[in-house]
């Protein structure tokens, strides 16, 4: 190999190492950890604005629901910017197991913006 080709690979294999790790970099920003997502997340009752409804993620993947008692979380994940929870609706003398797969829109470190086909809902955390 001449002095050129082995400039040229090493190039190649400099410019290799930097995309890829700027590759990472983007997919890493474009994702929310887990750990940022756990604890608990609420939003006002519609029509009962001084009481609070929402979920709890726990690290472990467990979820829980807050004050819906029709609606009980069980557990949780994610990937990417999409949440999914898990769980079961109860009502009419029926219970219906169910995976709600949200889209995270924002998520700072006391909001939470999720959409659900057309219908965006913002969380607040809770202390």
């Amino acid at each position: 190999m001449n002095k050129e080709s082995k400039n040229t690979s090493k190039h190649t294999r400099t410019f290799l190492h930097i995309f890829s790790a700027a590759v990472l970099l983007l997919l890493a920003a474009c994702s929310t950890p887990k750990n940022q997502l756990t604890g608990s997340w609420t939003q006002p009752i519609p029509g009962q604005e001084t009481k609070m409804q929402g979920f709890k993620l726990d690290a472990d993947g467990k979820a829980s629901s807050i004050n819906m008692s029709t609606l009980q979380y069980e557990s949780w994940s994610s990937k990417g910017k999409q949440l999914m929870l898990t769980g079961k609706s109860i009502g009419n003398g029926q219970t219906i197991d169910f995976t709600d797969t949200l889209l995270i829109q924002k998520k700072t470190a006391d909001s939470l913006i999720i959409k659900r086909g057309n219908l965006e809902l913002a969380y607040g955390r809770q202390r």
